[in-house]
């Protein structure tokens, strides 16, 4: 019936997001959901480009970066998806995933992603750890993140085009930005107030 997979998936998509009324959040995942597995780039795949132009503008597309799992994401690289899209993207983040190596947990702070992404972004999804109370510090350093974002976005200023300072780094933040180090800090110590909090409560 159709002549391509991203023909037949937007057609199939399109046809359920009017059936259920067009709501205001419908998330799409393509078969392509990652640079990687794009070929031989995301501007020059034919899966995408289909799927940019026969998929409803309303219907939110995920993305999680150059790979499946993505170290470092930037303004550059959403520009590109969402010309190729027309839209701009839903990051689904597996930075901190382990459900493909349950023997790791990954308990770093929220980084790699450049300042002043949230103008390219739809919106943000984040794929924690398998171990429910592991995740206290990859959501509390995403909070810290998104309220830096939020701030830098209420200046004139906010383009994208920075980009993200390594973990580690000597070189200090611009006033009100993300600090991964800062942020990481807090949030052991909230997270040891919140264990206190618990083992009291539990009369441990």
């Amino acid at each position: 019936v159709f002549p391509s997979l991203a023909q037949a998936q937007a057609s199939v998509a399109n046809e359920v997001y009017q059936e259920l009324g067009q709501p205001a959040v419908f998330l799409f995942c393509p078969t392509e959901y990652c640079g990687s597995l794009c070929s031989p780039s995301p501007s020059q795949s034919c899966y995408l480009l289909t799927l940019g132009q026969e998929l409803l503008l309303a219907i939110g597309v995920i993305w999680t970066g150059p790979k499946v799992v993505s170290r470092e994401l930037s303004a550059t690289q959403l520009e590109e998806v969402e010309g190729v899209l027309r839209r701009r993207p839903i990051i689904w983040d597996n930075l901190y995933a382990n459900d493909y190596d349950c023997r790791r947990v990954f308990l770093g702070p929220y980084t790699g992603r450049a300042p002043s992404l949230m103008p390219r972004l739809r919106g943000l999804l984040l794929n924690p750890n398998c171990e429910l109370q592991a995740n206290f510090i990859p959501i509390h350093t995403l909070g810290r993140w998104f309220r830096s974002e939020l701030e830098s976005c209420a200046h004139a200023d906010c383009t994208g085009m920075e980009t993200a300072a390594a973990p580690g780094s000597s070189q200090g933040p611009r006033d009100g930005s993300y600090d991964p180090q800062e942020a990481l800090e807090q949030a052991l110590l909230d997270w040891v107030a919140e264990i206190n909090r618990q083992a009291l409560e539990s009369g441990r």
